[in-house]
C-alpha cells in the first residue's frame, strides 16, 4: 500500500477510533436505566432510544467528512452507497437484546469498508472496558496491546460458540468441542476468536454486513478467518447485505473444520 495511502487510512482509523469511543461512552451513559424499546421489523428485532442516539452521533462524527456512503442497522439504507467505494458500515449497539436486559456483552460496532472489503475497524465493549481497533496489513489491537488469534489446528476440545443448534449440528460430523457460553453480541463472539479467547465463534445464518464488518476485519488482522461453510470470503455493501451461516477461527483451525466438514459444508451454506 502507498504511503500516502497508509497516511490516509491512518488518519481515519484515528477519526473513527475517536467516535466510537465517544460512542461507546453515550450507551454506557444509558446502560441500566429506563431506555424505551420496542420492536421492529418482520423478525421483531428489538431496538431502543440507545441505538438511535449512538447512530446518530456516530453519523454526526463519521459521515459528514470526505463523502463516504453510509450503512447502519438504524438507519434508512440509501442505493447510492452501492455506487461509493468507500462505506461506513455501523452498528450503534451490537446485541440490544443484551443491552436492554442488562447483560455486558454489547458493543459498539463500526467499519470502513472498500471496495467490498473492511479496510478500518473499531469494536468497543464499554462495559468490560474493551476496545479493540483493526487497520488492514497493521493488525489488530486490544486496548492497544496486540491481539492473535489462537495457533494450531487441533479441533478436539476447541473453546467454540455459537447458536445451540448449529453447535449440535457440527457434534454429529466434528470431535467433540467444549463449548462455552455463547456471547450475546455476535461482533464481539467473532472478536473473541481475534484475542484468542475462543478457538472457533459460529454465526447464524441471518446476520447483517453491520453485525460481521468491524469483526471480520480484527478476526483477519489478527491471524484468522471469517468465512461462510463453503469457504470463500465475505462481501460487503451488497444490495441485500445479509449473510448466511459463518465460521471464524485462527488459520489452521479453521482450514481444518472446513476440511473436516467435506461434503457437509453445503448443509451449512
Amino acid at each position: 500500500m502507498p504511503a500516502t495511502e497508509v497516511d490516509d487510512l491512518t488518519r481515519i482509523t484515528a477519526r473513527l477510533e475517536a467516535a466510537v469511543r465517544e460512542a461507546g461512552v453515550l450507551a454506557l451513559s444509558m446502560f441500566g436505566t429506563s431506555v424505551k424499546n420496542w420492536t421492529k421489523g418482520p423478525t421483531l428485532s428489538p431496538v431502543s432510544e440507545a441505538d438511535i442516539a449512538v447512530d446518530t452521533l456516530l453519523r454526526e462524527r463519521l459521515s459528514t467528512a470526505d463523502g463516504f456512503a453510509w450503512l447502519s442497522e438504524e438507519s434508512a439504507d440509501d442505493p447510492a452507497r452501492l455506487e461509493a467505494r468507500r462505506v461506513w458500515i455501523v452498528d450503534p449497539i451490537d446485541g440490544t437484546r443484551a443491552y436492554i436486559g442488562g447483560f455486558p456483552d454489547w458493543a459498539v460496532s463500526a467499519a470502513l469498508i472498500e471496495n467490498g472489503r473492511p479496510v478500518a475497524a473499531c469494536l468497543f465493549a464499554p462495559v468490560t472496558a474493551e476496545f479493540f481497533v483493526a487497520r488492514v496489513k497493521a493488525g489488530a489491537t486490544c486496548n492497544g496491546s496486540p491481539i492473535a488469534a489462537t495457533a494450531g489446528a487441533e479441533l478436539r476440545q476447541a473453546r467454540i460458540a455459537g447458536p445451540k443448534n448449529l453447535l449440535e449440528r457440527l457434534a454429529a460430523v466434528a470431535p467433540a468441542f467444549t463449548v462455552v457460553p455463547r456471547v450475546r453480541s455476535l461482533a464481539l463472539r467473532l472478536a473473541r476468536v481475534a484475542q484468542g479467547d475462543l478457538d472457533i465463534a459460529i454465526a447464524g445464518g441471518n446476520s447483517h454486513d453491520w453485525d460481521l464488518a468491524a469483526a471480520d476485519l480484527l478476526v483477519h488482522e489478527a491471524g484468522g478467518a471469517l468465512t461462510p461453510f463453503t469457504g470463500g470470503t465475505v462481501a460487503y455493501n451488497r444490495p441485500v447485505p445479509r449473510h448466511g451461516m459463518l465460521v471464524a477461527a485462527g488459520r489452521d483451525r479453521h482450514a481444518a473444520l472446513i476440511e473436516l466438514l467435506g461434503d457437509e459444508r453445503l448443509a451449512f451454506s
